[in-house]
């Protein structure tokens, strides 16, 4: 395994209330990715993904989808340390 990544994503558009956070716990928990996610005052969905490189680009490329009652409009991505999280929190 490569050594760990982390990302952060802000994910805009219809995509509270539409199971996004649940969904994809059930996505990086498939993929062996440690993280968080969470709904934002603003009504975007803001999340944290860690772990190998290949696997927290998966499922980015999945926030630009999301599951199939969202409406991705953007998604922001930017790079940060990892921080060696284990374990998927929806918050």
């Amino acid at each position: 395994m490569s050594d760990p990544v982390r990302s952060r994503v802000v994910v805009h558009g219809r995509v509270q209330g539409v199971f996004f956070r649940d969904s994809a716990r059930r996505e990086a928990g498939a993929r062996g990715v440690a993280g968080w996610i969470a709904n934002r005052p603003d009504g975007a969905v803001e999340a944290v993904f860690e772990g190998d490189a290949d696997a927290v680009r998966a499922l980015v490329s999945w926030c630009r989808e999301g599951p199939g009652s969202a409406d991705v409009e953007s998604v922001e991505e930017s790079s940060e340390d990892p921080e060696g999280l284990t374990g998927f929190d929806v918050r």
